[in-house]
């Protein structure tokens, strides 16, 4: 692994950077959440216009920039910083790769272009709390994750020569505002029970819900009786030559590939509020002297520091891991970069005193995003414990990489 940039990458940072303190401090932050899409239809043109953020990752031939999910990791890291709400993750990290692996070559044709010049968003529909299951972070996605009879979930009928879909999802994130849903349901009955995608683009009733974090916005998605059109050819090929591309595979690369995308935004969080409670350690006097110089304040910080640098070695290591198809490690990373997240955002709470206590101060944003993401991609323990399981170490037998 070369651990140097290149030049091509460190640009993205800068610019995505720069652009971010211009436009997204904590106030915008918290106005644009507060708005019906939940993002800044402003800031998210620039970043789609100007540095070509949606299709960052897509090929050229699609209109993106042909770039990997490396890049797409650092320029997540840079959100993070900010906790920029925009509906990236929801479309160019977990619904545009399965557009890419499991659509026809129209559907890949009509679509993808769209996605990469922004004027798309779509949302990633798994039925419950399966997101985690189904992208294979903690537990094998070969299971009837996505419902089926009277276990709910979405269900999928063929019905004068098209499909229709029933059911329900209530946890999709930025359901209420994408243009197109990407939905997981259940179809062929006991015999032939099987997960397929579908599009859906009218129809579906959708409802923004509370959430912890409010700048991952979430939504209650449900299908009554509405058109859809199947993703691919049923088979998973997507070019209807019999080939069949294993579904519950693709998922799970996808999976790593968010994983390792969302452990770098949370680095980029945790990197900026220690960043941000060194400052205030340096300025915030007790006795005659700034608390910073205190040696148990600077112990903690160290702490913070070696804890957000792991995190960040191990979210750079997934991302080259899923260019180069070596081992998935998305799911360890993203284990240490929420506990990070969580741990520097919980110390700057308590080091900013009674100030830090005060839900006004922007510090709470960071650990309410730790904790929404562990509930909607965790908790870490189970990220770890799958990890483990798949490797084999504590089962017996030779340890294997997958």
């Amino acid at each position: 692994m070369d651990a140097t940039f290149t030049a091509e990458q460190d640009e993205i940072r800068r610019t995505l950077r720069e652009l971010l303190l211009k436009r997204c401090g904590p106030e915008e932050v918290r106005a644009a959440v507060r708005t019906a899409d939940g993002w800044d239809p402003g800031l998210w043109e620039a970043l789609a216009q100007q540095l070509g953020l949606p299709g960052l990752a897509l090929p050229e031939q699609y209109g993106g920039v042909g770039c990997t999910t490396t890049e797409l990791a650092l320029a997540a890291e840079e959100l993070g910083r900010a906790l920029a709400p925009s509906p990236l993750l929801a479309t160019a990290v977990l619904s545009a790769p399965l557009v890419r692996a499991l659509g026809s070559a129209g559907q890949r044709a009509a679509l993808l272009p769209r996605i990469a010049a922004g004027e798309l968003t779509a949302a990633l529909v798994v039925p419950g709390a399966a997101l985690t299951t189904a992208l294979g972070l903690t537990g094998g996605n070969r299971g009837d994750w996505a419902g089926g009879g009277r276990a709910g979930g979405v269900q999928a009928r063929q019905a004068d020569g098209g499909w229709r879909l029933y059911g329900q999802a209530d946890q999709v994130l930025d359901g209420h505002s994408a243009d197109l849903l990407v939905v997981a349901a259940h179809t062929g009955g006991f015999a032939r029970s099987r997960t397929l995608f579908f599009l859906v683009r009218d129809g579906a009733t959708r409802v923004r819900q509370t959430s912890l974090d409010e700048t991952r916005s979430q939504s209650c998605v449900q299908l009554r009786d509405v058109e859809a059109e199947l993703l691919g050819n049923g088979r998973g090929d997507g070019d209807g030559d019999g080939g069949g591309v294993d579904v519950g595979g693709v998922l799970a690369a996808v999976g790593d590939s968010a994983a390792a995308v969302l452990a770098a935004e949370a680095v980029g969080g945790a990197d900026r509020v220690l960043e941000r409670t060194v400052e205030y350690v340096k300025q915030r006097e007790q006795f005659g002297r700034a608390i910073g110089s205190f040696q148990a304040v600077q112990h903690r910080l160290a702490d913070l520091y070696v804890q957000v640098q792991g995190a960040r070695s191990a979210a750079y290591y997934a991302a080259w891991a899923t260019v180069e198809g070596t081992e998935r490690v998305g799911g360890l990373a993203l284990a240490q970069a929420l506990e990070a997240l969580r741990i520097c955002a919980s110390e700057a709470i308590q080091l900013h005193g009674g100030i830090g206590f005060t839900w006004e101060h922007e510090a709470h944003l960071y650990f309410k995003r730790a904790a929404g993401d562990e509930l909607l991609f965790g908790p870490v323990h189970r990220l770890r414990a799958y990890a483990a399981e798949e490797a084999r170490l504590f089962g017996g037998g030779e340890a294997v990489v997958r």
